[in-house]
């Protein structure tokens, strides 16, 4: 029996959001966090310092390492593309700035592909809404491109994207591979060409990024679940006019079949060179499975999925219950299938945070077609939850910030300062400007978000994304600097180098964290050797609890201590650094 659709949705209620703000909203948030910071610990730091030893050609393309560390088993891609960005940036560009940019790209084009994932998907007939008697539904274009809207909103609205998705590490690379597979399942069946170019490269990509087991489950699940159909795209939209340069001989019915199968021989192909499996999967399978016999570990993950994927789960089990009778769909079947794999590789990887990034796409998409369902007071409570919640979070913004720099109020100030020990408050002109800017943008859209307005599917989802880039703008203007103080290396790097007197062609490091050495490589002038590996350096940097254990400290190779370097945000992390004395 066939069900009818949950969605009721006037003509009305589908209004676009403005061209011009959803792209400002999203250059805002792609932008911050990418420009102006140091490379922050650890993974951060640490992808950085695999790029720059690739880049300086003192690692193996395809075995990346830092020192006597290798990377992740199969992640090459992320470092080719730092370092690539690395080689090809000129002489005044900052190389942590050049590594970012890659990485910027591939946040975009996540957001991206999401919109188009989802615009798709509501093309679908069977997503669309309950005609009415008399007419006024909505279109299926203007539905379509709400829901679209709705999704990536709720996309930036995750509390997860902040900070993984603005770092150079492999799991940005993941999110921008599943939504590249996502955007070719969903748009096969009415545009030519470009699933299978996004399809083959999100294959590839994971495959590249040691993720090929989930590559191949994505791509084998989407041939199942996004049958082609008879939908054509219609409009003058960017999409369709790239399509329609395209031979007209190219048909739809095949693309995705064909782009699953070219993926696949292509992470085939490279497993000649570049392995992606564990040497032992079901050694690999059991070890991720007997993480979850303690109950911590279960609580662990319910608090990260709770407020990692906030607010989209919410909306995604409510999507899935009020389309519950259109699960086969593909509308519903294609982002849960994307959604659960995601999950699934994270569960299996002892539920790493970093991996789960890559289900936001998914969940955003489920979220968008709970939009359509919601009712009224459930969308009122979305609302004033979010609007007291990231109001207060940007009140208290203000107010630790103002605490910082002139001690009132004093216990505000105390706490502040336990936080970050040892930091001399400084205020920048530009991040106060842009800091003033989104602050006076959150107020004018809660004074027009509880004002009296028709209603839209969208605005569910404006105040939690706009509060989250809310946050995440103010952390990288007001509190850059303190941020940057407490996650970066750069203060214990700047005590270090006037240190550093002697002409010495390396810096012999023993027992420093990979971020350390990555640090060291970064911020100092000398090449970064291993101590006892035959290196003839003139400095020799160590910790307190690794100088006892030093490879070599005979006769020859004596060395005098010039003064320990301390890091201030965090004293376990204290350096010493050594000068040699000669023999």
């Amino acid at each position: 029996m066939n069900r009818p659709s949950p969605a009721i949705v006037a003509q009305s209620a589908v209004r676009p959001l403005p061209r011009l703000i959803l792209l400002l909203v999203c250059v805002v948030y792609v932008m911050t966090g990418f420009v102006g910071r140091e490379p922050w610990k650890n993974a951060d730091i640490v992808g950085f310092g695999f790029m720059q030893q690739l880049a300086q050609g003192q690692s193996d393309p395809w075995h990346p390492m830092l020192l006597d560390q290798a990377a992740s088993q199969g992640v090459v891609l992320p470092y080719w593309l730092g370092a690539g960005a690395m080689q090809l940036a000129p002489d005044w560009i900052p190389l942590d700035f050049a590594a970012r940019v890659p990485f910027a790209l591939l946040l975009a084009l996540a957001l991206c592909c999401t919109w188009y994932a989802v615009y798709h998907l509501a093309r679908d007939p069977q997503a669309q809404p309950v005609s009415f008697a008399f007419g006024g539904e909505a279109s299926p274009k203007d539905y379509a491109r709400a829901l679209a809207d709705g999704g990536l909103l709720a996309l930036i609205a995750c509390l997860g994207l902040g900070q993984i998705g603005h770092e150079t590490s492999p799991a940005l690379v993941d999110l921008a591979m599943f939504s590249l597979i996502f955007y070719g399942a969903t748009a096969g069946p009415s545009v030519r060409g470009w699933p299978i170019l996004a399809t083959v490269a999100g294959i590839v990509g994971l495959t590249l990024n040691g993720a090929m087991i989930p590559a191949w489950l994505l791509s084998i699940g989407a041939c199942l679940l996004a049958w082609p159909r008879p939908v054509r795209a219609s409009g003058a939209s960017f999409e369709r006019r790239l399509s329609d340069k395209l031979p007209s001989g190219w048909h739809t019915g095949w693309q995705l079949p064909a782009a699953v199968a070219g993926g696949l021989a292509a992470s085939v192909f490279l497993l000649n060179w570049h392995t992606t499996l564990p040497s032992d999967p079901i050694a690999a399978l059991s070890h991720g499975l007997a993480y979850w016999t303690t109950a911590d570990a279960w609580r662990s993950w319910g608090r990260l999925l709770l407020w990692f994927t906030w607010p989209t789960w919410l909306l995604a089990l409510w999507a899935l219950w009020r389309w519950r009778w259109q699960v086969l769909q593909r509308h519903i079947a294609l982002p849960l299938w994307f959604g659960l794999v995601a999950l699934g590789t994270a569960f299996l990887r002892n539920g790493d945070d970093r991996t789960l990034l890559a289900a936001l796409p998914a969940l955003a998409a489920l979220a968008a077609f709970a939009l359509p369902t919601l009712q009224r007071t459930f969308s009122a409570l979305i609302d004033w939850f979010t609007l007291l919640f990231f109001s207060g979070c940007a009140i208290f913004a203000w107010l630790a910030w103002i605490a910082l720099q002139t001690g009132w109020p004093p216990k505000i100030h105390h706490n502040v300062i336990r936080l970050v020990p040892g930091y001399e408050p400084a205020v920048g002109v530009l991040a106060l400007a842009a800091g003033l800017a989104v602050t006076i943008a959150w107020i004018w859209l809660v004074r027009w978000r509880i004002g009296r307005h028709r209603p839209v599917i969208w605005k569910s989802l404006v105040l939690p994304a706009s509060g989250a880039a809310l946050c995440w703008v103010l952390l990288l203007t007001l509190w850059l600097s303190p941020v940057d103080f407490a996650r970066s290396y750069q203060q214990q790097m700047a005590r270090l180098a006037p240190l550093l007197t002697a002409q010495s062609s390396c810096i012999e490091v023993h027992g420093l964290t990979s971020a350390q050495v990555a640090a060291v490589q970064f911020y100092g002038r000398y090449p970064v050797k291993k101590a006892g590996d035959g290196a003839n350096c003139a400095y020799l940097i160590t910790t307190p609890r690794a100088q006892l254990a030093l490879p070599y400290r005979d006769a020859g190779h004596r060395w005098s201590l010039i003064e320990p370097v301390q890091r201030l945000a965090d004293r376990r992390e204290d350096m010493l650094l050594f000068r040699r004395i000669p023999g």
